[in-house]
């Protein structure tokens, strides 16, 4: 699909969507809260991992995907999640632990599941590689269409499930692509401290898959890269490792006050640049940007009013869901 004005302009819209329902899980998260106790109750329980700064990744990711595609993703996933499509009033009450969440309030902001768009997350580091992998392959024995993505972080690349996993895609050229986030620092630490490549789109060649690095953390250009590796997936070309150099503008988790980041090293906030882009390009006007970011800020509002004039699930549905219906 051609990089249209509408496509830049969706893709605008998923970035300040993303950032406005971040800001609004950290002003709830700090309710009951203090640095010192950042994991006590509030409204908004256990941890908090936004997105800030890697919203271009998902939409332009996600701008490329059919609805046949599948996705897997990290301990950071709003950004993934709100470009493509999970309900965004099931996905706030999830995080606040109501029963109207998309896993009825059991799963909280890591394990964020929407099968109505084949999207799951997992706190697990790199766990996602093999259900995607397998996903890929259960499409290709059922003779369906449909690319499986795994997005992860830079420092998951040297998890063992990662390197297994490429290899398996590699031996049966599965319709994959593993999407790594390269915000830098895994954690506390930095990726030249930890990593003994500088690319981890360069380890592909291990595995006889292709591997591209997108130095540039702008959605038009992070699209264009996604469609050549979702071509080369349903073209029968096999997987890649799509590198996408982003940013992280918060801590690693809510409380992180990032003291091991250098200021002289700190990341570029990328929504201002792609909306004064946007205008300079003709797509949007001054006015049209404003009613993007109003509206957005308005929908995540009454997500938020929603879910917390919410109920709590009962105690006694606890062990509910825990197994499959017919189940042994």
């Amino acid at each position: 699909m051609p990089l249209t004005p509408e496509l830049r302009a969706a893709m605008y819209r998923q970035m300040v969507r993303s950032r406005a329902f971040d800001d609004a899980m950290i002003g709830l998260y700090w309710v009951g809260k203090s640095p010192i106790f950042a994991f006590a109750n509030g409204p908004l329980p256990g941890e908090l991992h936004c997105s800030n700064g890697a919203e271009p990744v998902g939409a332009g990711v996600c701008a490329a995907l059919d609805a046949d595609d599948m996705i897997t993703a990290d301990h950071r996933p709003h950004h993934v999640a709100i470009a493509r499509g999970v309900d965004v009033m099931a996905m706030t009450a999830e995080l606040l632990g109501k029963k109207t969440g998309l896993s009825q309030g059991k799963g909280g902001h890591m394990h964020i599941y929407d099968a109505r768009v084949n999207f799951a997350s997992s706190g697990i580091i790199a766990e996602g590689m093999g259900p995607a992998a397998g996903m890929a392959l259960a499409r290709r024995l059922q003779k369906r269409p449909g690319v499986a993505l795994t997005f992860l972080g830079e420092g998951a690349a040297n998890q063992g499930a990662f390197h297994e996993v490429l290899n398996l895609v590699g031996v049966m050229k599965l319709p994959f692509i593993a999407v790594v986030q390269d915000n830098e620092w895994g954690v506390s630490t930095s990726k030249k401290e930890s990593t003994a490549v500088a690319r981890n789109s360069d380890r592909a060649s291990a595995y006889g898959l292709a591997g591209e690095y997108v130095d540039s953390n702008d959605p038009d250009d992070i699209y264009l890269a996604a469609e050549r590796a979702l071509a080369r997936a349903r073209n029968g070309g096999g997987g890649t490792i799509l590198e996408l150099r982003t940013a992280r503008l918060a801590g690693h988790f809510m409380g992180d006050q990032q003291a091991y980041i250098p200021e002289q090293m700190k990341q570029t906030d990328p929504i201002p640049p792609y909306r004064a882009k946007l205008i300079r390009d003709g797509v949007l006007t001054e006015d049209a940007a404003a009613a993007i970011d109003a509206a957005a800020t308005a929908e995540i509002a009454e997500a938020v009013a929603a879910a917390q004039a919410a109920p709590y699930p009962d105690p006694s549905e606890a062990y509910d869901h825990v197994f499959a219906e017919g189940a042994a």
